[in-house]
């Protein structure tokens, strides 16, 4: 079994993507046949510093090689370093029907939130339907917002597949309900767009900045609060160790709950959850050549798996004579 998933190099990864994605991909290395890759090339669709994509592309890299990604149980490249997507990309476009990508709402959603419209967000999906039949991937774990790109690739690969024969495997959206939605800083989901997250990898002063900056109620230490509802407990809940869990969980029932001590503990636990993630990253962005290393021997492999659809795509399509 195939299973893909991808990450674009937007900004500093967060405990939101560690839990909805990052996490989940690591742990997809002993379920099958992991492809994991930066998606820089969807980058381009909202960041044009150059100085940034490359920044974030090796630090990406230094996030997942830190937090337990293994180069050698997985292909792990960058989407730029396989070529043969982009005409994949070509090819797909010539048969995506315009209706199909019009009814995409992610194009509207980042078009209502200002983002300038390009060609390159518009076609989006079809760059993301190649990245996926490219290496006939089964599986693609996506959150609920991905979902229609993927339902958009097994459209263009059934099209394709009626029109020139049997060639793409159909994959199929996997998305885990069981991952928690971690809030942020406000309350609302932690997400980049909002300012609301709290870092993987922050110094220890910002680290603690962040998790102070947590809103809460204004109800007296005294008064019962529902855990439920807070969303400093709901972040808190994700790292406390289970007996320490249940003694918080009760002082919120009960009252007693100190958000100020809370926080400060918190501040601990992530410090000591991350230690030796933070403690490998440092060696590995100390060397970036080495991280560099491990994308192109990646890259090479994935573009094994790339070359064969590919040319099979082209024997089908006419343009192998």
């Amino acid at each position: 079994m195939k299973i893909l998933s991808g990450i674009q190099p937007s900004g500093q990864l967060h405990i939101g993507n560690y839990f909805g994605m990052m996490q989940p991909m690591i742990n997809n290395m002993d379920r099958g046949e992991l492809y994991a890759f930066i998606v820089n090339f969807h980058a381009l669709t909202t960041v044009h510093d150059p100085k940034s994509i490359e920044r974030d592309t090796l630090g990406a890299a230094a996030d997942f090689l830190a937090l337990g990604l293994d180069p050698d149980r997985c292909f792990f490249w960058v989407q730029s370093d396989v070529p043969e997507v982009t005409e994949l990309t070509w090819i797909l476009s010539t048969l995506t029907p315009m209706g199909l990508l019009e009814r995409c709402h992610s194009y509207k959603d980042k078009i209502a939130k200002g983002i300038a419209p390009s060609h390159g967000l518009f076609s989006y999906p079809v760059l993301m339907a190649a990245d996926i039949l490219l290496y006939q991937a089964n599986i693609v774990p996506v959150g609920k917002d991905q979902k229609q790109h993927v339902e958009v690739a097994r459209d263009i690969a059934q099209k394709f597949n009626n029109t020139y024969g049997e060639t793409f495997i159909i994959p199929e959206p996997e998305i885990n309900h069981t991952v928690a939605t971690v809030p942020g800083l406000d309350g609302q989901k932690m997400s980049k767009s909002y300012g609301n997250t709290i870092g993987i990898f922050l110094e220890e002063k910002a680290l603690k900045k962040s998790v102070m900056s947590i809103v809460t109620d204004s109800k007296p230490v005294e008064e019962p609060k529902d855990p439920d509802t807070c969303n400093l407990y709901n972040i808190y809940k994700l790292f406390a160790p289970v007996d320490r869990l249940q003694e918080v969980h009760d002082l919120y029932v009960k009252g007693g709950a100190m958000y100020g001590k809370i926080k400060l503990e918190l501040v601990d636990i992530l410090w000591e959850y991350f230690r030796a993630a933070r403690e490998k990253r440092k060696q590995l962005v100390s060397n970036p050549d080495h991280i560099r290393d491990i994308l192109k021997k990646g890259a090479d492999k994935a573009r094994q798996k790339a070359i064969g659809t590919l040319d099979l795509v082209r024997e089908r399509v006419g343009l192998l004579y």
